[in-house]
């Protein structure tokens, strides 16, 4: 049976070049969201899940517009959050990410997504697509279990806002990374959200 799960990251938050934790989404996030929602309309969703953050409820909303049979639930296992701390073989380049962050955060959010893969990767019985909205990080995570690769490795996988993200959960193999941050949906001038920003 096949079991898919599309990630997407969510819009573009209003107040992210402030720094803000949370926020809406601007004008050009709300864009983003009906925009990959409207490329996945044709998906037989079973299940849609959402971080429960506000930037990642409000594009779950737009997709309750545009496919208004899909129920969206939160889910606290897709809440931003930091993956794993700093181990041994990590590159030093790394190591400044790690300056503000505390073991209590740390702590957190293995166990978060320890949870999360044991939740959202089990095997299934029956053919299944499942959408998540969540965060970066998170979905970088996830990235990182599908190659089986050191805990560090989820720095440096980066999503845009309302980049798709598709893996394939197998039940005696590995999961297949189908696809990474797939920008197709979206025009040039509303790609957002990648560090270091340049023209796709």
């Amino acid at each position: 049976m096949a079991h898919y799960l599309y990630l997407v990251r969510h819009g573009e938050q209003l107040d992210a070049e402030h720094g803000m934790p949370d926020g809406p989404l601007s004008p050009r996030g709300r864009r983003q969201a009906e925009l990959i929602a409207e490329r996945l309309g044709g998906v037989p969703f079973t299940n849609a899940w959402h971080s429960p953050l506000r930037r990642a409820e409000e594009t779950a909303a737009v997709f309750s517009e545009k496919l208004p049979g899909l129920p969206m639930e939160p889910s606290s296992l897709l809440f931003d959050c930091i993956p794993s701390g700093p181990t041994p073989d990590m590159p030093s380049s790394f190591e400044s990410f790690f300056h503000s962050i505390t073991e209590e955060e740390i702590e957190a959010g293995i166990a978060q997504m320890s949870d999360a893969v044991d939740e959202f990767f089990a095997p299934a019985r029956e053919d299944r697509h499942d959408l998540l909205i969540t965060h970066n990080f998170v979905i970088g995570w996830f990235v990182r279990h599908a190659f089986d690769a050191p805990n560090w490795r989820w720095l440096g996988l980066n999503q845009a806002n309302c980049g798709l993200t598709i893996i394939r959960v197998r039940s005696a193999k590995p999961p297949v990374l189908i696809a990474h941050n797939d920008l197709a949906h979206l025009p040039a001038e509303l790609r957002t959200g990648m560090p270091d920003q340049q023209p796709f």
